[in-house]
């Protein structure tokens, strides 16, 4: 198995939209409708599934939302598929995904965070297929800073091409975006500085390997399933190693440290060269900051730790490919991220 790009998106292509954990509530079909206008703007078709209801915590019943998910990602007609957000529950969609079709298809961009990692690391890793770590649909409309891209803009970029991504070092520290209020925003609030941080120590940091990764509220569920061999996938694509990134969506400090220990112990970070660790919002604890607890947890790797990577549920976003051969270049005076299309 070899790592699968899908075919670049062109004007005219069709993008999907289905919601595989939450749907939308009513009061922000309005926000959903600027989104879906934004791509459409950049040339699109869209085409918009029947689960995308948001009255309860999904949007349809499992069966249903991994049929439309597969018939979307199986559709050569569907060049991309992607949620308006992500969720609570998608891992009940694992068992009823038909892994062996989706891995004889033709690669479709999957794109999506949060409880999207449930799906498009598996996806990945199964199937070789690449997926995108990405801003939602919902977060689509926003101008994307200098120095970064949106979803669209990877998902149009050319097989071998070779991508730089640096952060604008100011991200959004708390709150959200009214879209009920405000459904055509399309500004982030940017106000407060930041640059990435390296947490194992000092030193000018240059490291290659191929990406994975994902939530880790998510993901940690999957540990010790055939769900997550990232040691399969790394022995068979990437033998020189791993760039492993993680977030933490929500849970408090002593809960991601925990949940990080657990992925450590079942051998999630085994061959990674280096580890991306995502700005959170999330609290600290009593005793333990997020930092903290990342260094608790993966410091007996032993190998380099970037925070405050924006690849979380911090404005603003930095998309990743998972599959991608990445290099991450830090330094007192710059950080970037390169990712080759290979």
């Amino acid at each position: 198995m070899s790592v699968r790009y899908p075919r670049p998106l062109r004007p005219g292509d069709r993008i999907g939209i289905t919601s595989p954990s939450s749907g939308v509530p009513k009061e922000l079909h309005s926000r959903l409708d600027v989104a879906i206008h934004d791509v459409e703007a950049r040339g699109y078709e869209v085409v918009v599934g029947r689960c995308m209801d948001g009255a309860g915590h999904v949007s349809a019943p499992a069966a249903d939302r991994a049929g439309e998910l597969m018939s979307m990602l199986t559709d050569p007609g569907i060049r991309a598929v992607v949620p308006p957000w992500g969720g609570e529950t998608a891992i009940d969609l694992l068992p009823l995904l038909d892994w062996d079709r989706l891995r004889d298809a033709e690669p479709t961009w999957l794109v999506g965070f949060s409880d999207m990692s449930t799906i498009i690391t598996p996806l990945t890793l199964l199937t070789g297929m690449a997926t995108v770590h990405g801003n939602n649909l919902m977060d689509t409309p926003y101008r994307v800073p200098e120095g970064l891209l949106s979803w669209l803009d990877i998902a149009a970029a050319p097989r071998g091409h070779r991508y730089a991504q640096t952060p604008p070092n100011r991200y959004r520290a708390t709150g959200w975006d009214d879209y009920r209020a405000h459904p055509e925003v399309r500004e982030y609030t940017l106000d407060t500085p930041g640059r990435w941080t390296r947490l194992d120590g000092e030193g000018d940091l240059e490291v290659e390997g191929r990406l994975i990764g994902g939530c880790i509220e998510m993901l940690c569920n999957l540990t010790g399933t055939p769900y997550l061999d990232v040691s399969a996938f790394a022995q068979a694509e990437s033998p020189e190693g791993l760039l492993v990134y993680v977030e933490a969506g929500g849970d408090d400090a002593f809960a991601i440290c925990r949940n990080l220990h657990g992925m450590r112990l079942a051998g999630f970070f085994d061959k990674a060269n280096a580890i991306l660790v995502a700005r959170t919002s999330a609290p600290g604890a009593d005793s333990l900051t997020q930092h903290q607890a990342v260094l608790d947890a993966l410091g007996p790797l032993n190998v380099p730790i970037i925070a405050d990577v924006e690849c979380g549920h911090v404005p603003p976003y930095l998309p990743i490919v998972n599959g991608a051969r990445g290099r991450v270049v830090h330094t007192s005076t710059r950080s970037e991220l390169i990712q080759i299309l290979d």
